[in-house]
């Protein structure tokens, strides 16, 4: 048997945490709520369990929505629209739907890729779980969505981003398997956050400078200060609020946050120490020039393919380095740039050119 991962969520703790603290008493409840299913979703497999027999053999990507009419248990979730269907009347369904569909087509298109597994696999996604759920993830075979409290958190099949990037966790799981703590765990959070981005330039098409490098920016409530839940651009500076504080993403290996290795820790700070890996995509994008999804994309990409479950910080950046010369050649523009945002986030290199390919 394989072991059991943390559940992967887009909504970082430590934020949820601070919001027990608010005078709002509603606030403080859907935060409360939302901390604990969420700890009590960890590790469960139940539910894969009694319906993966029924959507597990491939199918091209096809998509199916269900409507969880604010239960928890997902087996009595109602399917409400199916590959091909016309829209439907409830708006959460519809951007569930096209946001898998944008998503299977950037694999599809930019990585030749069959949906998230590479075979087809089937794409579930599940709207209105619960009753003002502070949340969206992705847990190993479907992916889940929470409508918010309404006064924090917005519906969070709004943002495609999101979508993309708990998608992301499900090609990483079926590719370097990355742990999910600490140092790997920041990886597979990154490397999340760059699907989502990927997706939203591409959606848009959008150049690297033309982005604004935001994940999450829809699922706050206007009355919330904050532009989004992390700015790969600037990590540090996506919020400064009374109500869940500063941003507390570093954006240089000087200032990497040592957190441990618990629910309470966030794995080790996976949604926190995700920012240095998070900022030297950002840089190796706009220093090529063009489009985030191109020769940068392909290098992260062909870099996650070639890591193990237990690559860090170094191994990834050394591997990018060997990809790029091995896509673009030794000392090309593209190899440079990747040399130099490591450098700047405070990772040296530690490879040659001859190494390239035999990461």
């Amino acid at each position: 048997m394989t072991s059991i991962r943390p559940l992967s969520c887009i909504t970082p703790p430590f934020i949820l945490t601070r919001l027990l603290d608010s005078d709002n008493e509603a606030i403080r409840q859907a935060a409360l709520s939302t901390l604990v299913t969420t700890s009590q979703l960890r590790g469960e497999r139940t539910v894969r369990g009694l319906i993966a027999g029924v959507f597990s053999t491939p199918a091209d990507g096809r998509r199916s929505i269900f409507d969880c009419r604010h239960s928890t248990f997902l087996p009595l979730a109602t399917l409400v629209r199916s590959e091909d269907d016309a829209p439907v009347a409830d708006a959460a369904v519809n951007r569930a739907y096209d946001g898998f569909g944008a998503t299977r087509t950037f694999y599809r298109d930019v990585f030749q890729r069959d949906s998230i597994d590479g075979r087809g696999m089937r794409l579930q996604g599940y709207v209105h779980r619960g009753t003002r759920y502070n949340n969206a993830f992705w847990d190993g075979s479907e992916m889940v969505f929470g409508d918010g409290d309404g006064e924090v958190f917005t519906d969070f099949t709004g943002s495609l981003d999101v979508i993309a990037h708990e998608l992301g966790h499900g090609i990483t799981e079926h590719t370097a398997n990355l742990e999910y703590h600490n140092q790997s765990g920041a990886l597979n959070e990154s490397l999340s956050d760059v699907a989502g981005s990927m997706v939203k330039q591409w959606a848009l098409q959008q150049s690297a400078d033309q982005a604004d490098w935001l994940i999450g920016a829809e699922v706050f409530t206007p009355s919330i200060d904050a532009d989004a839940l992390r700015s790969m651009k600037a990590p540090g500076t996506a919020f400064d609020n009374k109500l869940f504080g500063k941003d507390p993403q570093p954006d240089h290996m000087d200032r990497f946050v040592e957190l441990p290795d618990t629910e309470d820790g966030d794995n080790g700070g996976v949604h926190i120490n995700s920012g240095i890996p998070n900022k030297a995509f950002y840089l190796v994008a706009t220093g090529i020039g063009g489009n985030s999804w191109e020769a940068p994309g392909h290098i992260w990409y062909e870099s996650l393919k070639a890591s193990t479950s237990t690559t860090e910080f170094q191994a990834f950046a050394d591997t990018t380095y060997n990809k790029a010369a091995e896509l673009y050649g030794a000392d090309s523009t593209q190899q440079q740039a990747v040399k130099e945002a490591w450098t700047q986030v405070g990772i040296r290199i530690t490879t040659t050119p001859t190494l390239a390919g035999r990461g």
